[in-house]
């Protein structure tokens, strides 16, 4: 029997056990302090004063979503963010695969696809929602015909993720966004791969494997 795309997508919740984020801060209780002043004057000298306010308006967003309803918070991080320039790595930074920071992606105001999906992630994380119900999803695009990356959102371990996407500010329901076949996902928690729509299998090691991944963390630490 044939499995529904809406199988393929909850195939995609990891089921291994848990892996440490680092010193980066998880998901809060109250509002984080993301932005330090040493952050906005290194922001000013690097990218310019437009950075700087950038990251103001990044703390402010924070402070005043957080906590508050997770649709209404989802939907204003996914506007914030989208605002950005997309670009590719190779004129950004002169590498063909470079996962940026937060602050580097606000910094510079221009990224790739896992850019934005990463600033969303942590920003949410930090605005209290429970790093579970996040997870950055590879996809593959049908209509781009290339591979993609988009933040997905589980209400409960059950339900239809929601898609933050930079290519649309609507956030859908996965079963609605029959353009994307999701690859794998991951978070803090592991690795969860489809080899097959309605097929998975969890990856020994977890986010060990994402090489990305653990080097963004690296950078992210204190």
């Amino acid at each position: 029997m044939a499995l529904t795309r809406l199988t393929s997508w909850l195939w995609l919740i990891p089921l291994v056990s848990a892996i440490g984020l680092g010193s980066y801060p998880l998901a809060a209780t109250s509002p984080q302090q993301v932005v330090t002043q040493k952050d906005l004057q290194k922001a000013q000298k690097t990218y310019g004063i437009l950075a700087k306010r950038r990251l103001e308006a990044w703390q402010s967003l924070i402070d005043k979503y957080a906590q508050k309803p997770e649709r209404l918070v989802l939907q204003k991080v996914n506007d914030f963010f989208n605002q950005a320039r997309f670009t590719n790595d190779l004129e950004l930074w002169g590498k063909s695969d470079y996962w940026a920071t937060p602050f580097e992606f606000l910094g510079i105001d221009a990224g790739d696809c896992e850019d934005y999906v990463i600033a969303k992630y942590f920003t949410l994380k930090a605005m209290g929602v429970d790093e579970s119900k996040l997870y950055l999803t590879y996809v593959k695009a049908v209509r781009l015909k290339q591979a993609h990356m988009v933040l997905t959102y589980f209400k409960t371990p059950k339900s239809i993720p929601l898609v933050l996407d930079n290519l649309t500010d609507r956030i859908l329901k996965a079963t609605q966004r029959n353009d994307l076949i999701p690859i794998y996902s991951f978070n803090g928690d592991g690795l969860w791969l489809s080899k097959q729509r309605g097929k998975g299998q969890a990856v020994s090691g977890g986010t060990d494997q994402l090489k990305n991944w653990n080097r963004l963390l690296q950078r992210m630490a204190p």
